[in-house]
């Protein structure tokens, strides 16, 4: 017999009543292993495939089969999504298979599975406050902050924000060379070491294995691509749920996880199909108030509770606009683009 309890929202979620929504959400917590089995094969034989008609239409010279490249990172995207929810415990909920599933997907993702749950950890317990940036996050300044560089640290700043660098040459860095070596994860004791230096050995391997199989040109020129399309549009999902115009960021003595985590994080409202192709990521300011939900049942929170819909949420449309965004003004609670804190700086 099933026995529906019913809770009652609060009619408008501000700064006096979102603690309220983590009771609420804690029925969602609960996976369903059958559709937990079911995400993960839906999400890696399409990526297997996809994978090996590009190699196919590479070897018989068929070019326009590469554009199988686009959707395999898009799958390999997916399976960062699962190895994402695994790190939170909430893809499984048994912590031991959670943990082997994302130590897995992590060879094909190019992540050491121990390291980033660790600084995926921090950026959750920190995100919006001032006083805790640097891990797991995308540096942001303050207006002050930046009127207090230099022009050459200003000119830095500036090419870091850049977005042929936030998402063409980052993510390279980001997944080909950082994540092989976690120096600033020293503090956290061996496991970061042990976890990446384990993924880079399960790497190689794999690496090799398929190299013998299919070559290393082939390999190159498929799995590469594959990987930073995969890498570029996990960086921009990450950037637009935190740097939007009335994102949330506050120091220390003002700040709550339960504001920081819904109003500091935005709903991108995006069409059914690529919603379901990223996971649900979108909607964010949920994930991140109750990060133990799985990832498929978020679009049944929205469905339940539609007053949540509407906060932080931005369109494809509006997200163009947030990479001009750069700079928080403490005093208006706003990011503002380069021009703006100029002008600001000016005035």
């Amino acid at each position: 017999m099933n026995v529906n309890v019913s809770i009652s929202a609060p009619a408008t979620p501000g700064e006096d009543n979102v603690a309220a929504w983590l009771k609420i959400l804690a029925r969602y917590r609960q996976p369903r292993l059958k559709r937990s089995v079911f995400e993960l094969v839906v999400t890696l034989v399409p990526f297997m495939l996809f994978w090996a008609l590009a190699y196919l239409s590479y070897v018989n010279g068929f070019w326009p089969g590469l554009i199988a490249i686009i959707p395999a990172g898009i799958f390999l995207l997916r399976l960062f999504m699962i190895q994402h929810d695994c790190g939170h415990g909430s893809f499984f909920a048994r912590r031991g298979l959670d943990d082997w599933t994302g130590r897995l997907i992590g060879v094909l993702t190019l992540t050491p599975y121990g390291y980033w749950r660790r600084a995926h950890a921090i950026h959750h317990a920190s995100a919006g406050n001032l006083d805790e940036r640097g891990i797991g996050d995308i540096t942001t300044l303050t207006l002050e902050e930046y009127r207090a560089l230099s022009p050459r640290g200003r000119l830095a700043y500036r090419l870091y924000r850049h977005p042929v660098v936030m998402f063409g040459i980052g993510p390279a860095y980001i997944f080909l060379i950082k994540q092989r070596l976690p120096f600033g994860m020293m503090k956290d004791g061996a496991m970061p070491w042990i976890s990446t230096m384990g993924t880079n050995l399960s790497i190689a391997v794999v690496c090799a294995l398929m190299i013998w199989a299919v070559g290393l040109v082939p390999f190159l020129v498929i799995h590469l691509p594959v990987v930073l399309i995969a890498g570029a549009v996990g960086i921009w999902l990450f950037y637009v749920q935190h740097q939007f115009e009335e994102t949330h960021w506050s120091k220390s003595e003002e700040w709550q996880f339960p504001k920081a985590a819904l109003h500091g994080a935005s709903h991108y409202d995006l069409p059914l199909a690529l919603r379901w192709l990223t996971g649900n990521i979108g909607i964010h300011h949920v994930h991140h108030l109750a990060s133990r939900i799985p990832y498929y049942r978020l679009p049944e929170v929205l469905r339940n509770h539609p007053e949540l819909a509407g906060i932080g949420r931005i369109t494809i449309r509006d997200s163009l606009s947030c990479v001009k965004l750069a700079v928080w003004d403490e005093k208006r609670g706003r990011l503002l683009s380069f021009r703006e804190a100029h002008r600001a700086m000016a005035a």
